[in-house]
C-alpha cells in the first residue's frame, strides 16, 4: 500500500475540507502513504472514477447520484458515513407575468438539461427532474402538466479535465468548469424555456445574475424527504477491498473526516472562505445557500432519516431510469468502520 486516492465534488463536505486543509496528506505522511486526487491523475480511466468509483484504494464524497449509479452498475463500494447540508433548491423564472397556480404553470416550458456527451450518469438532468417533482409538488402541479423542453449542453469530459502543462492559456480556460447553470441561464435568456431548477451558491449566484425571479424554493416543501437531491445528503463511499483489506486507513479517514467537523463548529467564517473554494462562488452567496448554520452541518455520520431519504431518492432515480438496478440499499451501508473512528477519537480524548 502505498498510495490512497480520493475525489469530491465542488460542494460543501466535510471529507472536501479535510482535503483542502492536507489533514489526510498529513495523517499518513509517516506511513509512507501518497494521498492523491483522482482529478490529477494523467490516466483518464483513473479521472473517471470519480463517476464509476472503480480505482482501487479510493475514497468519494459529493453529490449522491454518480454514487448510487455506480454502486446501481456494480462497483464494489461501501457507504461509510453521510453529510446533510440544507441547500437552496429553486424554481426560477424570468416571466414577470408567471405566478405559481397551477393554471399559470400548465403548458409551460420547463428546461430540462440533457448531456449529449455523458457516458455516466447524466446526473444534472437527474437533479433537475428531482427538483421539479419536488417543488412543483408544493404548488399541486404534476409533472405530466408541464412540458420538459430538452437543453442538449455538451459540457467538457473527463478527457479534457487535464490539459497538458505545455497546453495555451485559451485551452486551459476552455477545459475549466463552466458555470454549474449556464445552459439553463441561456435557455431563460433565449427564451427556450419558461422556467429552470437551479440549487446552492451558484444557483443563487447565476438567480442574482439574470434578475430572476423565484417561484418557490425548496423551504416550501415540508417534507425533509423530499429535499433529498444530487446534494442533500451526500454519501462517502469507499472501495470495499480496501475495506476489506486496511480497515484501519479507512478508520483513519473517518477519524479525520470527523476532525473537520468538530472544528467547523468553531470556526464559521472559515468555512465559508473553504466552502467558497470549493464551489468557486462568492462568501456572501454560500451564506445564502446553506442556511441554518453551515459550520454546524458539516459532520459526518449514518443518520436513520439521512439514510431514508437518500434510499428514497435512489427509487425515484430508479423509477425515472437514472440507474440501471433497485440494488440492496442497506447492503451497501457498512457502519463498522465509523463506529471504529468514533471509539478512536473518543479514547483520544480521553487520554488527553
Amino acid at each position: 500500500m502505498s498510495r490512497l486516492w480520493y475525489t469530491r465534488c465542488p460542494a460543501p463536505t466535510p471529507f472536501g475540507i479535510t482535503a483542502q486543509k492536507g489533514w489526510l496528506e498529513e495523517e499518513f505522511a509517516a506511513d509512507g502513504i501518497d494521498v492523491k486526487a483522482l482529478q490529477d491523475a494523467d490516466d483518464v480511466q483513473i479521472r473517471r472514477s470519480h463517476f464509476t468509483h472503480t480505482q482501487p484504494w479510493s475514497f468519494r464524497q459529493g453529490g449522491n447520484i454518480p454514487a448510487l449509479w455506480a454502486r446501481a452498475q456494480g462497483s464494489d463500494t461501501r457507504l461509510i458515513g453521510l453529510s446533510w447540508v440544507d441547500e437552496f433548491q429553486a424554481l426560477i423564472t424570468l416571466d414577470r407575468q408567471l405566478d405559481t397556480s397551477p393554471e399559470s404553470l400548465a403548458g409551460r416550458r420547463f428546461g430540462f438539461p440533457l448531456n449529449t456527451r455523458a457516458s455516466v450518469v447524466d446526473f444534472h438532468r437527474a437533479t433537475a427532474l428531482r427538483g421539479f417533482s419536488s417543488l412543483l409538488g408544493v404548488l399541486g402541479v404534476q409533472l405530466e402538466d408541464i412540458d420538459l423542453v430538452d437543453l442538449p449542453n455538451t459540457p467538457r469530459s473527463l478527457e479534457d479535465a487535464k490539459p497538458a502543462a505545455d497546453a495555451p492559456l485559451a485551452d486551459w480556460l476552455d477545459a475549466q468548469r463552466s458555470h454549474e447553470f449556464a445552459r439553463e441561464a441561456e435557455a431563460l435568456l433565449r427564451g427556450e424555456a419558461d422556467v429552470v431548477f437551479v440549487k446552492g451558491a451558484t444557483g443563487l449566484d447565476i438567480t442574482n445574475l439574470l434578475n430572476a425571479r423565484i417561484l418557490v424554493d425548496i423551504s416550501a416543501q415540508p417534507n425533509r424527504a423530499l429535499h433529498a437531491n444530487n446534494g442533500t445528503p451526500r454519501p462517502l463511499t469507499v472501495d470495499a477491498q480496501l475495506l476489506r483489506e486496511r480497515p484501519d486507513l479507512v478508520e483513519r479517514v473517518l477519524a479525520r473526516t470527523l476532525d473537520t467537523g468538530a472544528w467547523a463548529a468553531d470556526h464559521a467564517s472559515e468555512v465559508v472562505r473553504y466552502v467558497a473554494r470549493e464551489t468557486r462562488s462568492a462568501e456572501h452567496w454560500v451564506e445564502r445557500a446553506y442556511p441554518g448554520g453551515l459550520h454546524r452541518q458539516l459532520t459526518i455520520g449514518l443518520d436513520p432519516h439521512a439514510l431514508a431519504a437518500l434510499a428514497d431518492f435512489k427509487r425515484f432515480l430508479f423509477t425515472w431510469g437514472f440507474i440501471p438496478s433497485d440494488f440492496d440499499f442497506d447492503a451497501w451501508v457498512d457502519p463498522t468502520p465509523l463506529r471504529a473512528a468514533l471509539a478512536r477519537r473518543q479514547a483520544l480524548t480521553a487520554s488527553v
